[in-house]
């Protein structure tokens, strides 16, 4: 990356961290904001059996004990097949789950009230930033940097995970605040809190080629 790009980078991370420390200011100040209430009211303005099932499916891999399995076994399946590297990064992942709880706990806002939107499915912690929203960011996030970066997979199962990892990173908005379990904000600071953390594994994972003994052929530049 030259010099120029490195700037631009430093830059466009700059502003999503200072975007996200004054967001979290704001909804620590402010619990309940009108944007969130109108965009809550929009989302959830067509309501029916069928729409609560798929939302509810949609937001599932982010429950416990789901993405506690999926994580592993995620990583397992890439470790069976001699990516150790990606497999241990993969496993990274899983600490999405301690960031969004600390934070949570330092800004203590309160999950959105039956006052104001339908809950359609009860949680329990803070509301900020959305644990579901920042971990779809760096795991699926992560799944295709790994389908990009790796040459020896087959194109078919490359194209398969990078279109279901951004069907969930799109939809996992909708179906929070859907469910009533977030408000807007909450989402918008999962996703500027998950970028910041996919960056940074990113940078780590790619920083150095993985070795014959990571991976079934070592890494060329």
């Amino acid at each position: 990356m030259n010099i120029h790009r490195r700037h631009i980078m430093l830059l466009v991370l700059s502003v999503i961290t200072l975007g996200f420390i004054a967001l979290s200011i704001i909804v620590a100040i402010y619990p309940t904001l009108a944007i969130d209430i109108k965009f809550s009211r929009e989302v959830q303005e067509h309501q029916n059996p069928v729409i609560d099932r798929v939302m509810y499916l949609i937001s599932t891999p982010g429950y416990m004990p789901e993405s506690f399995i999926i994580v592993p076994v995620t990583a397992l399946l890439f470790f069976l097949f001699k990516y150790k590297k990606a497999a241990l990064f993969v496993l990274l992942t899983g600490a999405t789950g301690l960031i969004s709880t600390v934070v949570k706990a330092l800004v203590n806002r309160p999950r959105p009230s039956k006052d104001f939107v339908r809950i359609v499915f009860e949680t329990t912690q803070q509301s900020f930033p959305s644990g579901h929203m920042m971990f779809y960011v760096v795991f699926f996030g992560f799944l295709i940097l790994l389908m990009v970066q790796l040459e020896h997979i087959p194109k078919a199962l490359k194209y398969i995970v990078i279109i279901i990892s951004l069907f969930f990173i799109f939809t996992i908005p909708f179906s929070r605040i859907y469910l009533g379990a977030h408000w807007f904000t909450d989402v918008l600071g999962g996703f500027l809190l998950g970028v910041l953390s996919l960056y940074l594994l990113s940078w780590l994972y790619l920083r150095k080629r993985a070795t014959k003994a990571e991976a079934p052929v070592a890494e060329t530049e």
